[in-house]
């Protein structure tokens, strides 16, 4: 009788775990994080592996193709293995800019859907509205900051198709001016730490 019962446990239990549950956790958000600067990507790397992401980072968009599989010395596109779930990258980098990573990115059927998201240093209204106008989910300005990870959720891709219920996907680009707004508030509360 009891051999009987832990068979029929062990077989509920594979059933269980073989079958979808809503109660399961969601899948690992995987983001992509270029940046030339290594303090800048170790940074982004602890802020987003904070905030529960599972990070790959690389210095370059050359690179960051590379990992993609869309790099032009390929000739060809061939997805790696590598399943991601935003991009989020630097503006100002050598040989290739975050703004080429980003019309590459979107200029790639297999990957255009990917979200991308732009941080920079400068705080220049043209790049910023360049950007946004090309696809980029939205224009974080340095330093990143934990508050900006954290709203990056919003902007994640699911992979096949699933979505979490807490979260809703957003498709807003934030306007210029509220990046530009950022851009002061960053400024005067740095300038508040370093003047005391």
């Amino acid at each position: 009788m009891v051999i009987k019962e832990a068979q029929e446990l062990k077989t509920s239990e594979v059933l269980k775990s073989a079958s979808p549950s809503l109660d399961a956790e969601p899948a690992e958000v995987h983001v992509l994080a270029v940046d030339d600067s290594l303090i800048d990507r170790r940074v982004i790397e602890r802020l987003l592996k904070t905030s529960a992401y599972k990070v790959t980072t690389v210095d370059s968009g050359i690179r960051a193709l590379e990992i993609l599989g869309i790099a032009e010395a390929l000739g060809s596109v061939s997805l790696n293995a590598f399943q991601f779930n935003l991009v989020i990258t630097d503006y100002c980098m050598p040989g290739m800019t975050g703004y080429d990573l980003l019309k590459k990115i979107k200029g790639t059927s297999a990957l255009k859907e990917i979200p991308v998201v732009i941080m920079s240093s400068e705080n220049v209204p043209t790049r910023i509205s360049s950007c946004l106008a090309e696809g980029a989910e939205e224009f974080l300005l340095k330093p990143v900051q934990l508050a900006d990870v954290k709203r990056l959720r919003g902007h994640v891709r699911h992979c096949g198709g699933q979505q979490d219920v807490d979260v809703p996907i957003l498709k807003r680009k934030a306007p210029v001016e509220e990046v530009l707004l950022q851009g002061r508030e960053k400024r005067s509360c740095l300038t508040s730490v370093t003047a005391t």
